[in-house]
Parts: C-alpha cells; sequence; structure tokens
C-alpha cells in the first residue's frame, strides 16, 4: 500500500535535508532582550509605491528602536509578472530616503547568514517543508486543470455558497497516494496544495499590535503551496522565510488581514511558532471628498520616484510619513525642534486604525 511517504519521498528525491536540519542551519539569533526583527520584503514588479516605502520606514525604525535587525527579502516567484532591474530600482530607491537593511537582498549582492534572501534561490528550503507536510498527509497533488477551476466556481456561484478549492469542492482531496503516484508516473502536471482542517463558520483569533484581538473566519481553502514550475506560493514562503529568518514582528498592509487564517494554520501544522502581526494603515487621499486608496495608474504620488525627480526634500517626506504613522510625532517635533525620526521613540498604540489620508 503506496502511503503519503511513499509519495512523497518520489516527488522529492532530491530532498535529504528535513526541517530539524534547517533549525540547525539557520539558529536562533543572538539579540538583546526584547530585540526585533523585521522585514521588508516586496516584489520585483514595478516602481516603489509609497505605501512601500512607508511600510518599510516603519518595519527599519522598529528594529532600530529595540536593537533589532531588519532586512529586505525579495520575493520575486511570481516570475510572469516580473520586471527587469525593478528590485535594483527598489534597493535604490529606498537607500535615498534612508531605509537602509541590516542584511538582506541588496541589489546586485546580499548579506548575512540567513539567506539566500531572494526566494527564486531558497526553493530547496521550501521543498523539505512541503515534504514534511505531504508526509503528514498535510499536503497532497492536485491535478485539476483551470477549466475544471473555473468550472468550480461556476458551481459556487449557482449555489451560492462560499467560492474556492475546499471541502466538496476539492476534486483532488481525497485521491489516493497511490493514484496520485501513478498519475505522476504518467506525466500529468500538478501543483501541490495545503490539506486545510478549517472551518469556514468557525473562528479564530489572533493578537495585532496595533488593532489589537482580531476574530476571523478560520481558513478552509486547501490553498496552494507550490506551483507547476516548483515555486511556492507567497502563503507557504511566508511561513516559511519568516520562520527561518527568525522574523519577530510582521509588518505589512491591513489588506493581508484576511490572509492571516491561512498563514497561521501553517505556522500551526509546520509547528513553527508565531510571529507578531502588524497590519498598517492603507495610504489614502481625498477624492471629490471621498477617501480611496492611492492608485498606480491615477496617482503619480503613488510612485516615490515622484518625489524623488520632482526634488523634493527627502527627509521632509520621511518626516511626513513617520507624523502619519504615529499621531504624536508633529508635537514631538514642535518639543524637540528636530525632525529627526531616528530620535523619535515609535509605538504602536499611536498608530491609526483607519486608512490615514496623504
Amino acid at each position: 500500500m503506496i502511503t503519503y511517504k511513499d509519495l512523497a519521498n518520489y516527488i522529492f528525491q532530491d530532498v535529504n535535508e528535513t526541517i530539524e536540519d534547517l533549525e540547525k542551519r539557520f539558529p536562533q539569533r543572538t539579540l538583546p532582550l526584547n530585540a526585533e526583527v523585521t522585514r521588508f520584503a516586496p516584489s520585483p514588479t514595478g516602481f516603489l509605491h509609497l505605501g512601500s516605502l512607508f511600510t518599510s520606514l516603519v518595519a527599519c525604525k522598529v528594529a532600530h528602536d529595540t536593537n533589532g535587525v531588519f532586512y529586505i527579502r525579495l520575493e520575486d516567484t511570481d516570475t510572469k509578472r516580473e520586471i527587469e532591474g525593478s528590485g535594483e530600482q527598489l534597493i535604490t530607491q529606498l537607500e535615498h530616503f534612508g531605509v537602509i537593511p541590516d542584511e538582506g537582498y541588496l541589489g546586485n549582492s546580499e548579506k548575512g547568514i540567513y539567506g539566500p534572501y531572494v526566494q527564486s534561490k531558497r526553493a530547496h528550503i521550501y521543498r523539505v517543508c512541503i515534504k514534511y507536510l505531504m508526509e503528514q498527509g498535510r499536503a497532497y497533488p492536485c491535478f485539476c486543470s483551470h477549466e475544471q477551476i473555473e468550472e468550480i466556481r461556476a458551481v459556487q456561484e449557482a449555489m451560492k455558497v462560499v467560492p474556492g478549492y475546499y471541502g466538496e469542492y476539492a476534486m483532488c482531496r481525497n485521491i489516493s497516494p497511490e493514484e496520485a503516484l501513478n498519475r505522476i508516473k504518467a506525466g500529468e502536471k500538478y501543483v501541490i496544495r495545503f490539506r486545510s482542517l478549517g472551518n469556514h463558520n468557525d473562528k479564530v483569533t489572533f493578537h495585532d499590535l496595533i488593532r489589537g484581538d482580531i476574530s476571523i473566519a478560520q481558513n478552509d481553502l486547501d490553498v496552494v503551496i507550490m506551483k507547476s514550475d516548483g515555486l511556492p506560493t507567497y502563503h507557504f514562503a511566508h511561513a516559511v522565510d519568516d520562520h527561518f529568518m527568525r522574523t519577530t514582528t510582521v509588518l505589512r498592509g491591513e489588506e493581508w488581514i484576511a490572509s492571516v487564517p491561512i498563514h497561521l494554520e501553517l505556522f500551526k501544522a509546520l509547528n513553527f511558532p508565531l510571529p507578531n502581526y502588524a497590519h498598517l494603515p492603507v495610504i489614502m487621499k481625498l477624492d471629490n471628498g471621498n477617501r480611496r486608496k492611492l492608485s498606480k495608474r491615477k496617482d503619480p504620488e503613488a510612485s516615490v520616484a515622484h518625489f524623488i525627480e520632482e526634488g523634493f526634500p527627502k527627509e521632509s517626506l520621511k518626516a511626513y510619513l513617520m507624523s502619519i504613522a504615529n499621531s504624536n510625532f508633529e508635537e514631538w517635533t514642535t518639543i524637540n525642534h528636530s525632525f529627526d525620526i531616528d530620535e523619535f521613540k515609535f509605538s504602536f498604540d499611536k498608530m491609526s486604525l483607519d486608512g490615514v489620508l496623504f
């Protein structure tokens, strides 16, 4: 009888390491008590958005206020959307505004012992972890075509049920390891999905450093964790990278709150401790009296390059971003006669819960 362990050994014949081996290769960091390890993880798919500068500025500030580490990781697994040279350009623009990583991806090079810091170079690490999940029966090959996925969605829309690949709609979820192995040997294309144990009718609660406790529907989607090209999806890479790079606090935009249940379940399945989460407010603007997100297409100020090309003083933009990050920054500058954000003590308690106006 073919088991999931047999299936994993066949698919991942090149993988000899275990998660325990990775734990030894990427040991816990030796840092002062309460030091934070934060990161900025852009994708090389275009220009540096003002919101990304905002996020990276806060992440850098949090790490350095606690004598911790701020690093940059390039998330380049979406090869179809990648724009050549944009990764290097992102680093140049961040450096212009004084957002300098202590380690990580530096454009044409990398610095640090927790790399590679470019996701496309970390395939072996992901394969070790996916092999482990498959051995536990928490990951499985999916042979569904794009057309079949669309058919599932059409049925769900007609029945007015929650859309997605889950439960009875997960066509490959209950395929036996033996059948899966035979189909792989026959040359069928496949992705690998995570087998969720959640129920979207139940809630999961997590603590956000800005928003407090958040209760949200559990994940029950069998999300893809490895694409047909062998690269991971964002959700899976996030869990693996933030664990082995020893990230303590994940700072990102509030639009990622809906994805947290997926990440919580992945961390638990991999037996990884959870990082702290801080979901930053989205930068908004007024348009005919209405608030809306800055648009890459409509708003030139959405691009950081706009401020560089127009000659805006970089310290002024940094100070303004810090003033919308912490409500007491403006008062602090008045009292201290300084706009040097390095001297200012950042606090999550002073962040807005709603979209901030730029």
